[in-house]
């Protein structure tokens, strides 16, 4: 028997086979590719910080292996852990919610999974602004829901309630909002997220805050959480956070949610049947963490303080590329590059641009087309600053070469 063509037959159910592979995650796999056929590459993809988790967070997971935590746990998390992030956010935000709102994930994505598949039903509207994280639509066509995208550059890519009053319709069942932003490192003000929320709660419209970038805010821009908002706001609202991009634990898969008591439950059930809980000595390791307040925001703040620099170097010297325009980001670690002047004869996309620096400058970017955002570049500052000047360089040679 001729053997079948398996990609051909597989026979793929309707949600996945809508999806698309995650545009950042395929950058940095080509970038992985080409160092391992020997390329001298640098990879500006990944939004994957460089830094090693803090020493006191792996000591901490020790410490629970040594004390037995290789077991089971309840499926919403340890109970220290569900009170150290509890008692966390009181401290450093003033936000009082009860432990039992909260549920230990495996990483960011798990949580905003469980907050979108037990609420979206076929025929939901999902409102999504651009340029928005790759996963967000995903997640969307997963649940068999539809997306309904706010453009947001008139108002310099920062949503506004007013934008948001004037796309919901009857159909609207959830917005997703993300601040500090990937791609765009822009951030909504305090007193606007609040607006947002009371929009959206008064057409009893819930909202997924994707907060994984929550203490990633350069001053004079506000650390904010929608966990603060008033209790009669808050019960719309469902925060996602993470461990990954603050404590640079990204392999650790160590996420959370915090929403209301019957969101939770839902989420709770569903989780029983997936991923069951994260790992029990990671959860005791995060609750220490969080215990350590003041550890915990020394090693925050000296990446933050990295970062600042790393910005502050990059920036200006992006914007002296011709044909690349780039906002200063507020938040985040990602330069957002406006590359449409270039585009013409010699490139007809950003995915071109993206392109030639992959293949003569052995630089990877992200093309912003998977952000909804075609003829813009993201470019990731999670790694050094001397990559970040090589990298410029680079792609400064090339670009010469073809513009000119």
């Amino acid at each position: 028997m001729k053997p079948s063509n398996v990609a051909e037959t597989f026979p793929v159910s309707k949600n996945v086979a809508e999806m698309q592979m995650s545009s950042t995650l395929k950058a940095g796999q080509t970038a992985a590719n080409l160092r391992e056929r020997g390329y001298d590459v640098i990879d500006l993809t990944l939004g994957e910080p460089d830094f090693p988790t803090p020493e006191f967070i792996k000591e901490y997971a020790w410490e629970g292996l040594e004390r037995g935590f290789t077991k089971y746990t309840p499926t919403a998390g340890l109970k220290t852990f569900q009170e150290s992030i509890a008692d966390f956010y009181a401290e450093e935000f003033g936000a009082h919610f009860s432990p039992q709102q909260i549920i230990a994930t495996d990483g960011g994505k798990q949580a905003l999974f469980n907050a979108a598949c037990t609420l979206l039903n076929e025929g939901d509207e999902i409102l999504i602004p651009k340029p928005y994280w790759v996963t967000f639509p995903e997640i969307v066509k997963f649940c068999g829901a539809t997306s309904v995208f706010i453009e947001t550059e008139e108002t310099d890519f920062i949503l506004t309630s007013e934008q948001v009053k004037n796309s919901l319709t009857d159909k609207t069942k959830l917005l997703i909002i993300n601040s500090p932003n990937n791609p765009t490192g822009r951030v909504i003000p305090a007193d606007e997220m609040h607006k947002i929320v009371e929009v959206c709660a008064e057409r009893n419209v819930y909202v997924l805050t994707d907060e994984c970038y929550l203490f990633f805010a350069y001053p004079p821009s506000e650390v904010f959480t929608s966990a603060a908002l008033p209790e009669d706001l808050r019960r719309f609202v469902c925060v996602a956070g993470s461990f990954s991009k603050t404590y640079a634990m990204t392999g650790w898969r160590i996420g959370y949610t915090i929403a209301n008591d019957e969101w939770t439950k839902q989420m709770t059930k569903l989780q029983s049947h997936s991923t069951s809980h994260p790992t029990s000595f990671v959860q005791y390791a995060c609750a220490r963490a969080m215990e350590n307040h003041v550890g915990s925001k020394a090693a925050v703040n000296s990446m933050l303080a990295e970062y600042e620099r790393r910005k502050d170097w990059l920036i200006p010297a992006l914007q002296s590329i011709e044909g690349f325009k780039c906002a200063v980001p507020e938040g985040a670690f990602y330069a957002f590059v406006d590359v449409r002047e270039m585009l013409g004869e010699r490139f007809k996309t950003s995915a071109d641009v993206a392109e030639i620096l992959l293949k003569e400058a052995h630089t990877v970017v992200t093309d912003g087309e998977g952000f909804g955002a075609s003829g813009f570049l993201r470019i990731s500052y999670a790694t050094s600053l001397e990559n970040l000047q090589n990298a410029v360089e680079r792609i400064k040679t090339v670009l010469e070469i073809h513009v000119n």
